[in-house]
């Protein structure tokens, strides 16, 4: 590219930027830099309180997640010795049924409809 062409572009980009700013007011451009500069502030100050609550929550989280963990593990404990616990006494509940058949009365032995959630399924 010669010096002419480059000197034209210029030129061309001067008299193009003095065109654009005929077109709003120098008073608008304060006051959108003036905006801009508030929703910066705005935004770093929210950055600065999100950072400080994930820095909050983890610490909590390294608190307690032992709690957690040892919590799980003793409830799958308590639902494996439960679930034996009603084996155990539905086997005994047959063993009687059969050895004395009049045990238990007619509406009592009727099937029981487990409506509680699994909460070992996930939704």
């Amino acid at each position: 590219m010669s010096e002419t062409e480059a000197e034209s572009r210029r030129l061309g980009s001067e008299e193009i930027s003095r065109e654009f700013k005929t077109l709003v007011s120098s008073d608008d451009i304060d006051s959108l830099k003036h905006m801009q500069h508030t929703i910066l502030g705005r935004l770093q100050d929210s950055n600065a309180v999100l950072s400080h609550f994930n820095d909050f929550s983890q610490n909590c989280f390294a608190e307690i997640s032992g709690d957690i963990a040892r919590n799980t593990r003793l409830l799958k404990s308590v639902k494996s010795d439960l679930d034996y616990i009603f084996q155990k006494l539905r086997s005994m509940k047959s063993k009687i049924m059969t050895t004395y058949p009049d045990a238990f009365p007619e509406d009592s032995m009727s099937e029981v409809i487990d409506t509680r959630p699994d909460l070992e399924m996930p939704k």
